[in-house]
């Protein structure tokens, strides 16, 4: 299916009865050439949410809270380990979590409610952690840069992680922010190659857009670093070290990876990919993942999930911290966004006088 990571709606594990659409009767067939179309629209659906951050306890995310404005993810990538999350919704983590979103419209509004509550413990907040904030849809929606001016309002330390270039309208709230070390920004960077981008993220930035976003965001004044992630066995491994010797010439001073996880549905979708897209090694893709996770597709365990263990993954680690010191790369310890500029801002009535 053109410009979708997938063309498979896997059943909703929570929903005890399955359906299936018989092709005779004429369900998404041309009434001429009988053929199912070769894409599909994006549906949003609006949402108005109670609450709008999400608290994290896990030891292998290096946030307490978190915001996404979106549902879903119009980018497509078939990795993605948040499409299991739509299953939530009643919706299925296949093509439903790419054209069948879901928009916070209120989230802004909820933010300035919760800022503004007397117990409120000032944390920093990843934006855009699960789906990506800065997805196509955003560019016509603005949710994350509404979210984004109350936290320049409040003085609110914010991070963000996206590989939509659409976050350089927003250079001038991030700079504002930077300025008082209250922002930093780290672009996904799976792959320098743009076949592979199209078959494995196919509505994200281009690689070379990428690295654009990260000098611009650099000359901006904004901490920015990149994240390998997911690698891939036998997909994109062998680029590791292409990857931050071009990170780092953009301007990049950070660098992290993560190892591909399978959870729940997304193993299916991801088998199917491979299957469809590189069937020649899609074996040894699987062998070499299960090799990481004790002879499963996928380890949830804390300490291990984020990188698998064994020989492969030793070396990949050995592989990245190489490069990385030879780069010049994490020299310096990632400064801490400040939480003591926090403020809540006049009411209506004091904005008067």
């Amino acid at each position: 299916m053109k410009t979708r990571g997938t063309s498979l709606n896997p059943h909703n594990r929570f929903q005890p009865i399955a359906t299936d659409r018989d092709h005779d009767d004429g369900w998404y067939q041309d009434p001429e050439d009988e053929i199912c179309p070769d894409s599909i629209a994006t549906e949003v659906m609006d949402e108005t949410v109670r609450s709008i951050i999400s608290r994290n306890s896990s030891p292998d995310i290096p946030f307490e809270q978190s915001i996404n404005p979106y549902r879903g993810c119009e980018h497509a990538c078939i990795y993605c380990f948040a499409r299991p999350s739509h299953a939530y919704w009643d919706m299925s983590p296949g093509l439903d979590f790419e054209t069948r979103l879901v928009a916070k419209h209120n989230a802004a509004a909820r933010l300035r409610e919760t800022l503004d509550k007397p117990g409120y413990r000032v944390s920093p907040i990843a934006l855009g952690m699960n789906t990506d904030a800065y997805q196509p849809i955003e560019r016509e929606r603005e949710i994350t840069r509404d979210l984004l001016k109350v936290m320049c309002e409040y003085r609110h330390p914010v991070s963000l992680i996206t590989k939509g270039a659409l976050i350089l309208r927003d250079l001038d709230l991030l700079a504002d922010l930077a300025r008082d070390q209250l922002c930093s920004v780290t672009i996904s960077l799976t792959t320098l190659s743009n076949d592979l981008k199209r078959r494995m993220e196919p509505r994200t930035a281009a690689p070379a857009t990428r690295l654009k976003m990260i000098e611009r965001l650099r000359e901006a004044g904004i901490p920015v670093g990149i994240i390998i992630g997911p690698v891939i066995p036998f997909i994109n491994d062998h680029e590791i070290e292409a990857i931050l010797e071009a990170a780092a010439h953009a301007g990049a001073e950070q660098a992290g990876w993560i190892m591909l996880r399978l959870p729940y549905e997304l193993d299916e979708l991801f088998q199917d990919w491979l299957q469809r897209h590189f069937p020649d090694r899609a074996g040894h893709v699987m062998n070499r993942i299960r090799d990481l996770r004790g002879g499963k597709s996928y380890d949830s365990t804390f300490g291990s999930r984020m990188t698998g263990q064994g020989p492969y993954s030793d070396l990949i680690r050995q592989r990245f911290r190489n490069k990385v010191r030879k780069l010049g790369l994490n020299t310096r310890k990632q400064g801490s966004l400040r939480t003591d500029l926090f403020r809540r801002p006049a009411g209506d009535q004091m904005a008067l006088w």
